[in-house]
């Protein structure tokens, strides 16, 4: 009976301690799984947590109503690229609220293009718009403010720009005839729109807050019949008989010393 009792103890020791290394092998396989899987577990053990980058949130254009509202909403965008790339803050709103409807065109509104940017040496998103031609390629921004950006860049990167930046950089008017007659529009009234939106807005006052002035500069509040801005073929001769003024007032009211001219150079044509 005593030898019966002695063995069912050995027994029941055997049994408990195989339980024991069953339990201790299972949670230290589950230990190890955890580790594989790099899910933060609790141990005391240092370990490197692996984060996944957030993929970046598509900004949904806003709803705007009106003009104003979209000088408001993105005056300060031009303001900032005006820092950056000295393009007047005024001919970046005015060209904006012209390209783009005053943001309500669909390019604004389903691409969040505002200056009706095409695909040339794009790998961005697209989207397929008629224009000059039928569903032709412009590009696709995940928000408005780098249509601004690339705005600046298209303009800054470009040789056929480039004198645009000789000019002052609070002489919009310069600008509106300069960026026409560099071909970057086709229609012969859009300097006269840009300027008008300029005006009727009172843009210019965004260009003075980089500037610092507090009162639209002389050459803002020139006229425009005043002034003539340069354009492909333009020769002082040429100019001098539109404006019935002789060469020699042409060149003494614009400190000129020879006839050489350049797109976009502004030409006083009344003293």
């Amino acid at each position: 009976m005593k030898r019966i009792i002695i063995l069912l103890l050995i027994a029941g020791v055997v049994f408990s301690c195989g339980s024991r290394k069953r339990k201790t092998t299972s949670s230290k396989q589950h230990t190890e799984y955890l580790k594989s899987r790099k899910f933060r577990h609790n141990t005391n053990e240092s370990e490197t947590v692996v984060r996944e980058t957030e993929p970046e949130v598509e900004v949904m254009p806003k709803v705007i109503t009106n003009t104003a509202e979209y000088i408001q909403v993105f005056g300060g965008v031009a303001v900032e690229e005006m820092k950056f790339y000295n393009i007047p803050a005024s001919i970046t709103l005015a060209q904006g609220i012209l390209e783009s409807g005053s943001g309500k065109g669909r390019l604004a509104v389903e691409a969040n293009n505002h200056f009706g940017i095409k695909c040339h040496d794009w790998t961005g998103a697209e989207i397929y718009h008629d224009d000059d031609e039928d569903q032709e390629c412009f590009r696709k921004y995940k928000d408005p403010k780098y249509s601004y950006r690339d705005h600046s860049l298209f303009l800054t990167e470009r040789k056929r720009y480039s004198a645009l930046f000789d000019l002052d950089i609070d002489d919009y008017k310069g600008w509106a005839k300069g960026l026409r007659a560099a071909g970057y529009a086709t229609d012969r009234k859009y300097p006269d729109k840009l300027i008008a939106l300029i005006e009727r807005y009172e843009l210019y006052k965004y260009d003075n807050l980089v500037t610092g002035n507090q009162q639209p500069s002389r050459k803002q509040q020139r006229s425009s019949q005043d002034v003539h801005y340069v354009v492909k073929g333009d020769t002082l001769y040429s100019i001098s008989r539109r404006y019935n003024i002789s060469v020699q007032e042409l060149q003494n009211i614009n400190g000129l010393k020879d006839t050489n001219l350049s797109i976009g150079q502004e030409l006083l044509v009344k003293s």
